[in-house]
């Protein structure tokens, strides 16, 4: 039997609502479209804000120091920042710096092995305590610091007796505050690479006669390699433009415990402001090509895992 012309067509007919859907769908995307360009910023606005956030928190700061440097001329200028004080706040700050990265880099990779690898009472605490640098203000570290190591405290009083090593007041506190703030660098950098990193490649090697040492070196360490230089680098950073847990415990002595830092806040006091200026565009452009040497690190420690 033919169809009649007053039959239509039942609405429950399979892809017929889904035909339906799709032509509203199409119909109101046009709409949709306007008021998700009305309701969230495109390109050019966000891109516009970012420039100029970016240039009023970040970019004119920083170009101010460089406007005021230049009026002391290409002499005054390597004269400022070529002092013996300054040679050897240089010399405090970068050494301590060198050194206290380098303590964490080997004992941030043990913190974040026994934390990976391992399962004890206590952890998830100690694991939460890596990160109190960042939390802890860093006045509130360098008065508990000189507090504990100087010498009547707990710990420098019995090493200053056993030992006639001082550590508050000298290098050797600064060196401890270094530490101190930079761990946590180093062990957050490791630890997110031993957690992925499969125990599998270890037993293989040593189903294959590896040593337990050989494992390490070849298996374990080209993994390990990338984010220890990253939070190496990381460590030494912060390090060079810390001060608040550091001027308390350094002593502050001009040619021996001065650091940068305060050698800048020093000068600024005095009023000597291009001299400060000077001393801080070189800690700038040393900041600058420390972070793109972080950031040369990171790339290849993410091409090395994508590998």
């Amino acid at each position: 039997m033919g169809s009649r012309s007053g039959d239509r067509e039942p609405d429950f007919l399979p892809g017929h609502h889904a035909d339906k859907m799709n032509f509203r769908s199409i119909a109101a995307s046009p709409v949709q479209l306007w008021l998700r360009r009305r309701t969230l910023p495109g390109f050019g606005v966000t891109l516009g804000f970012t420039l100029v956030y970016l240039s009023l928190i970040v970019l004119i700061p920083l170009s101010s120091a460089f406007v005021r440097a230049s009026g002391l001329g290409w002499e005054g200028f390597f004269r400022a920042v070529s002092a013996p004080r300054v040679l050897a706040a240089y010399n405090v700050s970068f050494g301590t710096a060198l050194l206290a990265a380098a303590i964490n880099m080997g004992f941030g990779a043990i913190v974040a092995w026994a934390l990976v690898r391992y399962h004890f009472p206590g952890k998830r605490i100690l694991d939460a305590v890596v990160d109190l640098p960042f939390a802890l203000p860093t006045a509130v570290a360098g008065i508990s610091l000189a507090t504990l190591y100087g010498p009547h405290g707990w710990f420098g009083g019995p090493i200053l007796a056993l030992t006639g090593v001082k550590v508050a007041y000298t290098q050797l506190g600064i060196l401890v505050a270094l530490v101190f703030v930079g761990l946590p660098f180093v062990v957050r950098t490791v630890q997110p690479v031993l957690e992925e990193l499969d125990l599998e490649f270890e037993e293989a090697a040593a189903s294959l006669g590896a040593s337990r040492l050989q494992t390490m070196i070849r298996v374990v360490g080209p993994e390990l390699c990338p984010p220890l230089l990253t939070g190496f680098a990381l460590a030494f950073a912060r390090a060079v433009g810390e001060y608040g847990s550091v001027v308390f415990i350094a002593g502050n002595m001009p040619m021996k415990t001065e650091i940068v830092p305060l050698l800048i806040i020093t000068k600024l006091e005095q009023y000597g402001y291009p001299g400060a200026t000077a001393i801080a565009v070189v800690m700038l452009i040393i900041s600058f090509l420390l972070l793109l040497g972080i950031n040369a690190l990171q790339r290849w420690s993410n091409a090395g895992r994508i590998q």
